[in-house]
């Protein structure tokens, strides 16, 4: 039975369920029913942070860290751009292959592939799927700080912002809304001269910054290619983890935030199916962008009689 493999840990059936998921499979749902009272007990780490900063090195590093300590650890890199362009999400999975036959981790890119649904949607569901195969640990590695990287590690129990020297990265987390978000900053490359630059422009800004759960996020100096500063970076993250652990009331609020966005990301997909199996056809949809393309029309009244078809406004 599909249930009992994945809670077993069987990595080819939980590769194929991920699969529908991405897929977007009807029988995807009644899986992710099923597999949901097993879920909630491994902790999602997000790691975000501008591309070239060494995310990939870092997650390695991270989850050889992990094995050290036997826990089983999952990886799931997120590509928002189409796979045939190649690019960072290929290149730098080829350094983590030496971790692909270790029968302890779990790697899986996913990418958006033009699917219907969000990209944050899938990796999500990815999440509860490795949660309920028994891995301790998974992490999310995005490859920048835009809204979909933003939207994906809200679902994290604990977000690691990296940053390096000399790229003006503190200019853009804090366009990026990363200071919010981030519960752990990494400086990875601090080899680099004006590292201590960094650290004091984000001390500066975190200073100024006032959290609702109270936490001050640490700020940890990691040169991931030589495996410094993984070990610190590892307690910085079981830190905030205890932190808001003994804080009931905050954990559960986190919680509860996390399960809300959950709640409205798959209602607005599934209001975005609705809308357009029910509410329009391609030829229909085709026409009316046409017209809004040649200032016929408004989007906002399309939008508005095809949410009548539907729902009856």
């Amino acid at each position: 039975m599909t249930i009992e493999k994945i809670l077993s840990g069987d990595k080819l059936t939980i590769a194929r369920a991920i699969s529908n998921v991405e897929d977007g499979r009807a029988e995807s749902v009644q899986l992710l029913k099923d597999l949901f009272p097993h879920t909630g007990k491994a902790l999602v780490i997000g790691i975000t942070g501008a591309p070239g900063a060494g995310k990939s090195t870092l997650v390695d590093r991270l989850a050889t860290h992990y094995r050290k300590q036997n826990e089983k650890v999952g990886i799931i890199a997120v590509d928002p751009s189409s796979p045939f362009t190649g690019g960072a999400i290929l290149g730098d999975r080829i350094r983590m292959q030496n971790m692909a036959t270790d029968a302890g981790i779990f790697i899986r890119s996913m990418a958006s592939r033009g699917n219907l649904g969000g990209l944050a949607r899938a990796t999500v569901d990815a999440v509860a799927i490795l949660d309920a195969g028994g891995y301790h640990k998974i992490i999310i590695e995005t490859v920048g700080v835009g809204q979909d990287e933003v939207d994906i590690v809200k679902a994290a129990d604990v977000t690691v912002v990296v940053l390096v020297p000399g790229m003006g990265d503190d200019i853009q987390a804090i366009k990026a809304g990363i200071m919010e978000i981030g519960d752990v900053f990494a400086i990875n490359k601090a080899d680099r001269d004006g590292v201590l630059r960094t650290e004091r422009e984000l001390e500066m800004l975190l200073s100024i910054s006032e959290r609702a759960d109270g936490w001050t996020p640490l700020i940890i100096k990691t040169v991931a290619t030589e495996d410094k500063g993984l070990e610190n970076l590892a307690a910085a993250i079981s830190g905030y983890q205890e932190y808001i652990a003994a804080n009931t009331e905050q954990a559960s609020q986190r919680r509860a935030n996390i399960a809300r966005h959950r709640i409205i990301e798959l209602l607005r997909d599934k209001l975005l199916q609705l809308a357009l199996q029910k509410g329009t056809s391609e030829s229909e949809l085709q026409s009316a962008a046409q017209a809004v393309a040649e200032r016929k029309l408004d989007p906002y009244t399309v939008v508005e009689e095809i949410l009548q078809k539907v729902l009856g406004w």
